[in-house]
């Protein structure tokens, strides 16, 4: 088990050489690829940067495939925010994500769940980087996932790196029965033997 410090440095990850012409559609279905993914709206310029095509291709792409969408009538849309483009769930179907976030809410959280849970809880304010150096994988859609719950909330940024910083909610405690979190009991009892409980317990978490 790795006792090195944690960090936000990033680290330099070499990637594929990236082939359009060897993919069907094209740039075209790679952009559409991209936008079904991304956690926050992302601009054309990182887009064309990605892809090693023009901001103007990028853009003309984005807009084929959002006037696409909605000329198919699809549940969701393509949209061009301040801050870039992302797809979201059409209002019209406000009424069933709804009702689909709500029943979520009641489902049992899983492992990786409850691992993320528990190292905001104990090392909040935290950033999804750190949270993914304890876990040892990429957090980000479960992060969303508690979020949704209501179990987890943004509390502010890091004043150096300008990153997300996460807390626990005050329906968190609700759902544990705790009055604050100087309640927390030792976590290590209550959850499965794992990477992250053990990364926790080790760097005083615990």
């Amino acid at each position: 088990m790795s006792t090195e410090p944690e960090t936000d440095v990033e680290t330099t990850v070499e990637t594929e050489e990236i082939d359009l012409a060897s993919m069907p559609g094209g740039a075209r279905t790679a952009i559409e690829a991209v936008v079904m993914v991304v956690e926050e709206p992302v601009t054309e310029e990182t887009i064309a940067r990605t892809l090693e095509i023009t901001p103007q291709e990028a853009t003309a792409h984005l807009q084929s495939l959002a006037g696409e969408y909605d000329d198919q009538g699809r549940g969701f849309s393509l949209r061009r925010t301040g801050a870039g483009w992302r797809v979201y769930s059409r209002a019209e179907y406000a009424p069933v994500v709804e009702r689909f976030v709500l029943e979520g809410q009641r489902a049992k959280l899983s492992q990786a769940a409850l691992e993320t849970l528990a190292v905001v809880a104990y090392r909040q304010p935290v950033s999804r980087a750190r949270i993914s150096a304890v876990r040892g994988v990429s957090v980000d859609g479960v992060v969303r996932t508690l979020t949704t719950r209501g179990l987890i909330e943004e509390v502010g940024t890091d004043a150096e790196h300008g990153a997300v910083l996460y807390g626990t909610t005050d329906y968190f405690l609700t759902r544990l029965g705790l009055g604050s979190l100087s309640e927390l009991p030792a976590l290590a009892p209550y959850l499965p033997e794992g990477h992250a409980v053990d990364e926790i317990a080790e760097r005083g978490g615990i």
